[in-house]
């Protein structure tokens, strides 16, 4: 490179003559750098999230004594926790004297459901007052609203063990 070469500017700094201070401080190399570390950081994130999702379903459910069988009257429910004390669950004892259960969080934003004995127009269920969605008493299934397009409320095992309420599991 001559004297004259290094006292004129490249071209492309005369075709963009806009000066920066940061101009000289981050490369390609540099941004692809950056870039391969976020994207890592994401990826492990992920894999954490699923690890911990997939740890959580392979542990085994306790047994929990919900209430006693009289405790509850037909038309009625409660509210307990299973399969640890941060995660809400309800107790329907139906109509026709039937228990089931179901985790109390609205598969679509997590509101808390509560039981509803229905009317002439529509039966038993479980409603979410959020945004109007309701679920079947029979499976947890979305029937109405923005729940119906989502997966269903998950289910629990239920067993009658003399005169107690017990679950054990999730259906």
């Amino acid at each position: 490179m001559s004297s004259s070469d290094q006292s004129h500017p490249p071209k492309w700094r005369e075709d963009f003559p806009f000066e920066h201070e940061g101009d000289d401080f981050i490369t390609r190399r540099d941004f692809t750098r950056f870039l391969c570390l976020i994207s890592a950081g994401f990826v492990t994130g992920q894999g954490w999230v699923l690890w911990q999702s997939g740890r959580e379903h392979s542990l085994p459910t306790p047994q929990i004594n919900i209430c006693a069988v009289n405790d509850l009257q037909p038309g009625h429910w409660r509210v307990f926790n299973y399969p640890d004390e941060k995660t809400p669950a309800i107790l329907i004892r139906r109509l026709d004297g039937e228990f089931t259960a179901f985790l109390q969080k609205c598969t679509h934003l997590a509101c808390p459901v509560a039981y509803n004995q229905g009317d002439e127009e529509h039966g038993e269920c479980l409603t979410c007052h959020c945004h109007s969605g309701r679920f079947d008493i029979e499976n947890g299934e979305g029937i109405s609203g923005p729940p119906r397009e989502l997966r269903p409320l998950p289910q629990l095992r239920l067993s009658i063990e003399g005169e107690r309420v017990v679950a054990v599991g999730f259906a």
